[in-house]
């Protein structure tokens, strides 16, 4: 219980259950790279809570299917055939070591690639 003060008088009111803080360990413009399988990609926005659909969620099997209480972050992302839209739970990322730059045709839209090979994301996007 906490107190509030109101119109000269003291109210007792129990506070609302909030779900735990999460710190995302990735940005916006990281190289991430996904521990079980053989994909990375670029971080272009971060969900401090998983926020995608059930049916997304339930699709995953059961024996892997990660936390929601977590930050899930939304990837441009490329495996040896292909680039797509990822979105992974920070549990199963990784830095990326390799240092290459990410080949995914979205990337120019959203980010520069700076001379030490980082991602910025394009100033006129930025808040």
């Amino acid at each position: 219980m906490t107190d509030f003060p109101f119109a000269g008088r003291t109210e007792s009111r129990a506070l609302p259950d909030m779900p735990p803080i999460s710190t995302a360990t990735f940005s916006i413009g990281d190289v991430v790279r996904h521990r079980m399988f053989d994909f990375r990609g670029v971080v272009f926005d971060i969900d401090p809570v998983f926020a995608n659909s059930d049916e997304w969620y339930d699709s995953i099997p059961e024996g892997i299917r990660p936390a929601k209480d977590q930050p899930f972050y939304h990837l441009l992302a490329e495996s040896a055939d292909e680039s797509y839209v990822a979105y992974v739970s920070q549990q199963n990322l990784l830095r990326d070591a390799d240092g290459g730059p990410v080949d995914h045709p979205g990337i120019g839209s959203l980010f520069d690639l700076s001379g030490s090979g980082n991602y910025a994301l394009k100033a006129r996007l930025r808040h």
